[in-house]
């Protein structure tokens, strides 16, 4: 049974999921103690091996560049050997859901096979649904209701509305994106701002991807594959094409969406780190099965080349009794980011941010990712002979930012949890003088930094335009380009040195640096 948690920074104060441990005083555990629902799948990086829990339902099917994974929720509801069987046992009708053409490579061949009460087919029809004016999904310059802006821009946080109902759906508002989803390319960035939960109600993403990051407010999402409790400080993938249902357990709830089209996210590679570092794969947790046999009537809402679309039925979605699929393309999973093992530099300067990526999601150019997410959470700094403040720099990636709780250091006051940050590609930015200053004049410290904080990046190889809804809001405001303006010029007091040494370059004279070493120009 989930504990109560009397502290409710209990989570937000860790440094790292580590101490949750006390040095092995107590047993190590998977989840939050206040989670609801005790047995999650648990993904395992190997190359061969066949494992089964009886004590969880679970069953792993592992071989090389391939990852399965079943649940049940009754024991022996799963056809073994076979996934259509002519008859499936307690009468189940099978159902087939891919993320792949059908001719792909085994190794990013993507489908799940579901056993359930009624095939999703069970339904009445479609009916179109009012477009939400405040989500966008064509992002091509050519529409007039995008814009293009070289300038920094913020946004103070969205409010989340105290009148009416407004659920997951209806509170989704969009920020900025690239592409088109019929293109099969591209990317939106979200916020949501929900009131209230959805009831007899589903909603199907089939444009693509959904990576959900909780801001306010405990997420407890129903998917066919199982139950997920998704608090912040927590993300959960929902992969294109799955009915699920967001209740709200805290009350009101606002957070992030960052959504992929034609791309799935994955772990990125460690490259020179090694096997272990950043994200590993077996702090991701899947759903065990669990169904719910209700005649009620039921709408499901689809999302389809931005437009919404509604279906009726007369029995819940949520009535799977057994399913096996693919890990982190088709089976919806989640991840506690206070698990997320930071690496950096042990020497000098800073490393690229790229170190920080949790997910990401390829893009048909093989070196530049389509989004990667990434993560600025508690960690060490220690560095000799450097300064702990980001460098100055322009970078050709789109940077989206938000604040999950905390503080984060680099951007102003304003920057407050649930605020949203923007810088396109190209565009220089860094920290104000004043803390560049006051890290060059002093040795670098032994230092924690980001405690209590995480912020979060959405970043893209492709230049993102504004939504109307975005640009047009009471919330944006401009970074203030006032902060470098005390930016001094340093080099000039040096002036009467320089001289010095062009002269005795001119004259062919071996000049010495500091350290009294010297050369002959």
């Amino acid at each position: 049974m989930p504990s109560h948690i009397t502290n409710p920074r209990e989570y937000q104060d860790i440094f790292h999921w580590a101490e949750t441990q006390q040095d092995g005083a107590i047993p190590s555990f998977a989840k939050r103690k206040n989670d609801p629902y005790e047995v999650y799948t648990k993904s395992v990086h190997v190359e061969t091996m066949a494992l089964t829990s009886f004590s969880t339902n679970l069953v792993l099917e592992i071989n090389v560049n391939h990852i399965s994974f079943e649940s049940e929720a009754i024991p022996g509801t799963i056809p073994q050997g076979q996934n259509n069987p002519r008859c499936v046992r307690f009468g189940l009708y099978t159902e087939q859901m891919t993320s792949s053409a059908f001719v792909a490579p085994r190794a990013s061949n993507k489908n799940a096979w579901l056993y359930r009460v009624r095939p999703a087919v069970a339904h009445e029809g479609f009916t179109d649904l009012p477009d939400n004016k405040d989500m966008e999904s064509n992002f091509m310059p050519m529409n007039s209701a995008v814009h293009v802006s070289p300038t920094q821009l913020a946004w103070l946080p969205f409010d989340i509305p105290t009148e009416g109902g407004v659920d997951f759906i209806s509170g989704m508002k969009t920020v900025a994106g690239s592409g088109e989803p019929t293109l099969r390319e591209g990317i939106a960035t979200h916020v949501y701002t929900a009131n209230t939960s959805m009831t007899q109600k589903a909603f199907v993403n089939s444009d693509g991807d959904f990576l959900i990051v909780p801001q306010q407010g405990a997420l407890d999402i129903q998917t066919e594959f199982g139950p997920l409790f998704v608090q912040p400080g927590e993300i959960c993938v929902i992969s294109r094409g799955q009915r699920f249902r967001v209740e709200l357990p805290d009350g009101p709830s606002r957070g992030y969406i960052l959504e992929v089209w034609g791309s799935n996210f994955e772990l990125p590679e460690l490259g020179p780190l090694g096997a272990n570092g950043l994200a590993n794969t077996r702090d991701f947790l899947t759903p065990k099965a669990k169904y719910e046999v209700k005649k009620e009537r039921w709408e499901i809402v689809y999302k389809l080349a931005g437009k919404f679309f509604s279906s009726t039925q007369g029995h819940s979605p949520f009535d799977v009794v057994g399913w096996h699929g693919n890990y982190s393309f088709k089976v919806p999973y989640k991840y506690d980011l206070t698990k997320f093992v930071n690496v950096g530099s042990i020497s000098v300067d800073h490393i690229d941010p790229s170190i920080f990526c949790v997910l990401t999601a390829k893009s048909r150019d093989p070196t530049a990712p389509l989004a990667d997410f990434l993560i600025f959470s508690p960690r060490w700094d220690v560095a000799s002979h450097t300064y702990r403040p980001p460098y100055y720099h322009r970078n050709v990636a789109s940077e989206l930012m938000g604040l999950i709780y905390g503080e984060y250091g680099g951007r102003s006051d304003e920057f407050q949890p649930g605020s949203v940050s923007f810088e396109c590609g190209n565009v220089p930015h860094g920290v104000a003088y004043n803390e560049f200053k006051a890290a060059s004049e002093n040795p670098p410290p032994e230092m924690q930094i980001s405690k209590g904080a995480i912020a979060i990046m959405f970043e893209s190889c492709r230049p993102f335009t504004i939504s109307d809804y975005a640009w047009k809001s009471e919330k944006r405001h401009e970074h203030e380009p006032k902060m470098w303006d005390d930016l001094v010029d340093n080099f000039s007091s040096h002036q009467k040195e320089i001289d010095e040494i062009l002269s005795k370059a001119a004259k062919g004279m071996t000049i010495h640096n500091g350290n009294g070493n010297g050369h002959h120009v």
